[in-house]
């Protein structure tokens, strides 16, 4: 799978009283295996020094799914296939969260029956305990290979979502990223609130 992390709106930047941040925004993807095996896979953008608060990368990474695997969709389907995380370079060389979200194969695989297909999802951020963040992050995503996908029936989808704590969270919930729609950017510099 190739994704591209596109860009980011509207971020906000934490406040400090004494030191004004000037936002240098990154991302970082986690990708679990799906055997269990392998370790985690974690891709990084490049940092954006000029793009403030809307930062734009149009980076691209190639994701191995083994989506020949049976058990890749009955496992999953509904689980999070990605980690998201947007972080901000600090002066001295450290990170601060801005805000995560998760996405689910189910969002990159329905509606993406024939391969090279290119699908564009956005994503609201969410705040590091899970609740609504501040700004909303833009990637494409394109399945490689020669063939369709073959979607996992219905019935062998899994009844419910994954509880599984990801570790970078630190919480013990999880919360999925919901897809929201994109603005065309004429709209959102005249301020039209949607």
């Amino acid at each position: 799978m190739e994704l591209t992390v596109i860009s980011a709106d509207d971020l906000k930047p934490k406040s400090s009283a004494l030191f004004p941040r000037r936002l240098r925004p990154f991302v970082t993807l986690t990708v679990p295996s799906t055997n269990g095996d392998k370790p985690v896979h974690v891709y990084q953008t490049t940092v954006d020094d000029a793009g403030g608060t809307n930062p734009s990368w149009g980076d691209k990474f190639h994701i191995p799914l083994d989506h020949n695997s049976t058990s890749f969709y009955q496992r999953q389907y509904y689980h999070p296939l990605i980690y998201l995380q947007l972080c901000t370079k600090d002066l001295m060389g450290g990170q601060t969260q801005l805000g995560w979200c998760q996405i689910p194969a189910a969002d990159i695989l329905d509606g993406l029956s024939p391969a090279g297909h290119v699908r564009r999802l956005s994503y609201r951020l969410r705040a590091r305990d899970g609740c609504r963040g501040h700004g909303v992050v833009n990637i494409a995503v394109k399945l490689d290979g020669s063939g369709p996908v073959i979607m996992c029936p219905q019935s062998q989808r899994p009844s419910s979502y994954d509880r599984r704590n990801w570790p970078e969270m630190g919480l013990g919930q999880t919360v999925i990223g919901i897809p929201v729609r994109q603005l065309p950017e004429a709209e959102t510099r005249r301020g039209k609130d949607y």
